[in-house]
């Protein structure tokens, strides 16, 4: 099965229900359909070919919808952009992967026109909205809602499940995005795993405040299509009382959410319980859920089950906590979802008795096809199994498990922080700080918070006679990086722990933070 068919097949069953809800439109599974495949069309037309990588750099909203399933029409590879996104970025990601078109929105135009210019494969730049607003761009750019096909392009393209569906770019830990490769087939199979264990069906009403960047946000979008459900796909959630309010308005049946959101919900003031009686399920991911703030969630979702689920971009899901099991089992984040293999393992790849420590490793028809072009972190990442035609995804996460196979997460192998589901590469952070003028050195870590996981923290030496503040450094960061890579704290020192050979030692820099214990 192909991505694109979850559309097909509930535009046949289901022509006239509605597919998204976003502000005060309403989309029909009929009319979704119809407008991707108009779509596919346009990308055929303006030269798109099988295979090619088309970005798209837009809010949450309809037209991304559009374009994420006119692309698979087309045969070719959509990747989304974080909103946050800053141009350099943009510009390296574009050209990784040779992105021969951009789907976006007015506001972010201007960014997208300089990156045209260093990217040197970008062909194609698609517009949603008014077009006299930007009437003077060379190259010119086809606008979204007047976009129109001669009615020539041959849509019966010839994919296979095989076939690069998407590209989801994540930190790596050399400080440039690398892009997680995923077929038809990795995402048929673990959407129809997640909606499985869901227990979800096409009476669902799903509301998604998460970006369509983020896996866990474009799943919902992806889901919620292949089960003929309705999602109110909301911009974000800067405005959680109309959040609420439309979780009631909607009779809402499914809250994907994050840590950081639910903490927002739990401290507003008089928020009646009565409000969520209809909501079925509540997911989390990204951090592990504190058992305090799982039982207050309980008490606000009365009627809903509550799943902790953990994972990582390159599987998409691991694991999921069965509700029944929250009680038993506050810290655990679960066994394998279905149609997947997870162990916990030693060095020689072993499986380690429950109660020891040892690296979390997945097996299945979820686990992605690797990393774009980066050959030597795919073998990295997936080995081969104890029989030669396993791929096994080595998470780089450390885990024990219990008698009855339960996982509970123990810290990351590497460096990698995981903030807000996120993952954040501490060079990359230190590359942007390191531009600040008045910093002499720097190192950043992850430390532990409750809501997010992990917390970025800078540590900064200033130069000689530097007078530069915290507020000075996160402030340069927020100019330069996405949200979820802005430093929390910000710790200035005289100097930083250096290694024998004379590097600066991050290992002893997140000691120090976890002990309060300087390092020598």
């Amino acid at each position: 099965m192909l991505v694109w068919e979850f559309l097909a097949e509930s535009a046949v069953e289901r022509p006239n229900k509605v597919a998204v809800v976003c502000g005060e439109r309403r989309v029909t599974y009929a009319e979704l359909d119809c407008s991707s495949g108009r779509f596919a069309e346009v990308l055929i037309d303006r030269g798109m070919r099988p295979g090619d990588r088309v970005a798209i750099l837009a809010e949450n909203s309809v037209e991304a919808a559009v374009a994420i399933f006119g692309v698979l029409k087309a045969g070719c590879t959509f990747l989304v952009f974080s909103q946050t996104i800053k141009a350099d970025k943009l510009e390296f990601i574009l050209n990784d992967c040779g992105a021969r078109g951009v789907v976006t929105q007015p506001v972010f135009l201007n960014m997208v026109q300089e990156a045209r210019g260093a990217a040197e494969s970008l062909d194609l730049v698609v517009c949603c909205g008014d077009p006299t607003v930007f009437e003077s761009f060379d190259p010119p750019v086809v606008w979204f809602d007047e976009a129109e096909s001669t009615g020539t392009a041959d849509l019966d393209v010839m994919s296979i499940d095989a076939d690069v569906a998407a590209l989801i770019y994540t930190s790596g830990s050399t400080g440039f995005p690398k892009g997680v490769t995923v077929s038809h087939l990795n995402i048929v199979s673990a959407a129809t795993s997640i909606t499985t264990y869901l227990k979800n069906t096409a009476d669902d009403v799903i509301i998604n405040a998460l970006p369509l960047s983020f896996d866990y946000g474009l799943y919902q979008l992806l889901m919620s299509v292949k089960i003929g459900a309705t999602l109110i796909l909301e911009k974000s959630f800067a405005y959680p009382f109309k959040f609420v309010e439309r979780i009631q308005l909607e009779q809402v049946t499914g809250v994907p959410g994050v840590p950081t959101m639910f903490a927002v919900l739990l401290q507003m003031k008089n928020l009646d319980p009565s409000l969520f009686d209809g909501v079925r399920y509540v997911t989390n991911t990204a951090a592990a859920l504190p058992p305090s703030i799982i039982q207050k969630l309980r008490r606000l979702f009365r009627n809903a089950e509550i799943y902790s689920m953990y994972g990582l971009t390159e599987c998409k899901r691991v694991s999921f906590l069965p509700p029944d099991q929250l009680d038993r089992r506050p810290t655990s984040v679960g066994r394998g979802m279905p149609n997947e293999r997870v162990e916990v393992v030693d060095e020689s790849g072993n499986p380690v008795p429950p109660g020891v420590v040892g690296e979390l490793v997945v097996t299945g028809s979820n686990v992605m096809l690797g990393y774009w072009n980066r050959p030597e972190e795919t073998a990295e990442m997936i080995r081969p199994g104890r029989d030669p035609w396993e791929r096994v995804l080595h998470t780089g996460d450390l885990f024990t498990r219990d008698e009855e196979g339960f996982l509970y997460f123990v810290s990351r192998k590497d460096d990698i922080i995981k903030s807000r589901g996120e993952k954040v590469s501490p060079a990359e952070v230190e590359r942007i700080i390191h531009e600040i003028e008045d910093v002499a050195d720097a190192v950043v870590v992850g430390i532990p918070d409750p809501i997010l996981g992990q917390a970025i923290k800078a540590v900064v030496v200033r130069a000689a006679g530097s007078q530069l503040s915290a507020r000075e450094v996160i402030g340069y960061c927020a100019s330069r990086l996405e949200n979820f890579m802005i430093p929390k704290e910000v710790e200035f020192r005289n100097a930083l722990p250096l290694t024998p050979s004379g590097k600066v030692s991050r290992k002893a820099v997140q000691q120090e933070t976890q002990t309060g214990e300087t390092v020598e």
